[in-house]
């Protein structure tokens, strides 16, 4: 958009007074805390971007930037809880999407509406799933075609643990059991990193969940990872072959995390929150510390966010029918 002539200030004392004003507003503007929330626990994918981020916005957007892990009901309870706070900026939930996109197929009534009780800001990442064993499963299961084997010859055995029941990941894992013809009895956890942690523990089979969740058990030896989501390999984990090229078509999927505010915010409110989200995620700390957990940053403008929902709420509809899962007792 081009500025006229006359839109310019020609005079420098007046130049001078806008500055002067244009600092006043800005400190007015400034949020005193601003609050993160996850529905998911620390330590996991989902925590880190939270803190990640904070550091960026906390002494620019807002004077100090904390985060709130409110778990429970698969991610509903921060969601709940941003819901039904001030519009101002000062709350911004952090969800994957797949609490927005998944669950109005799988959940009759929800304790939020996705469309209109948050605000989109910005996509945060994007990241694929793991599906991955532990000491519960045999050494010599290297691969999907193993693991189907012994999930077969031990139906009792056969589970798989996701950060959250009707999540991406838990979808993903019955879509391998559906390929398969295995039932995997599903295990929903308040988040990857409890799952991992029955997973280590030899309480569970298999876990499906972030890459970057899995990853970093690597290094304990108890953990092999069979098969990646994406459409190609992934790159925090180049060695283990996707789905796909383990034969299991339609299994091709990633998600997103991203940031929201309260219902009903105001057009200039999102506009500033959406530059910062984008400044700290363009930030080469805040992309090298994601990247050691799995995570590709990924920012958007508001309305593309509202578009990729939209598409991707249509997208599991079919899907989650087909499996047939529905939340509701």
């Amino acid at each position: 958009m081009s500025i006229s002539r006359r839109q310019v200030i020609q005079s420098a004392g007046a130049s001078a007074l806008l500055a002067s004003v244009g600092q006043q507003a800005m400190a007015q503007a400034q949020i005193e805390n601003l609050k993160i929330v996850t529905g998911f626990a620390a330590g996991g994918t989902s925590d880190t971007t939270c803190r990640r981020v904070a550091t960026k916005l906390g002494g620019s957007y807002a004077k100090t930037a904390t985060v709130e892990n409110k778990t429970g009901a698969g991610g509903q309870i921060a969601i709940q809880y941003v819901k039904g706070q001030p519009a101002d900026g000062a709350t911004m939930l952090q969800t994957p999407t797949s609490m927005l996109t998944i669950y109005p197929h799988i959940y009759k009534k929800l304790p939020y509406d996705p469309i209109n009780d948050i605000t989109p800001v910005s996509l945060a990442c994007v990241f694929d799933f793991g599906f991955a064993v532990g000491p519960m499963v045999p050494a010599n299961v290297k691969n999907i075609a193993d693991f189907i084997v012994w999930a077969k010859a031990n139906p009792s055995q056969a589970n798989f643990g996701s950060p959250a029941a009707g999540s991406t990941p838990h979808f993903v894992g019955a879509l391998l059991g559906r390929h398969a013809g295995v039932d995997l009895k599903h295990v929903g956890y308040r988040g990857t990193q409890p799952a991992m942690l029955d997973l280590l523990g030899g309480q569970i089979a298999a876990v499906c969940g972030p890459i970057g969740d899995i990853t970093q058990h690597l290094p304990t030896g108890k953990v092999r990872i069979l098969a990646t989501s994406g459409a190609k390999r992934n790159r925090f984990a180049p060695d283990v072959p996707t789905f796909t090229e383990q034969g299991l078509k339609d299994m091709e999927h990633s998600e997103w995390f991203a940031f929201f505010l309260p219902g009903k915010a105001a057009p200039d409110v999102v506009a500033r929150l959406n530059s910062a989200v984008k400044a700290a995620l363009a930030s080469k700390d805040v992309i090298d510390g994601m990247g050691t957990f799995g995570l590709e940053t990924m920012s958007s403008s508001p309305a593309e966010l509202a578009t990729i929902l939209k598409k991707d709420t249509v997208k599991w509809g079919p899907i989650v029918k087909a499996i047939g899962f529905t939340a509701d007792a």
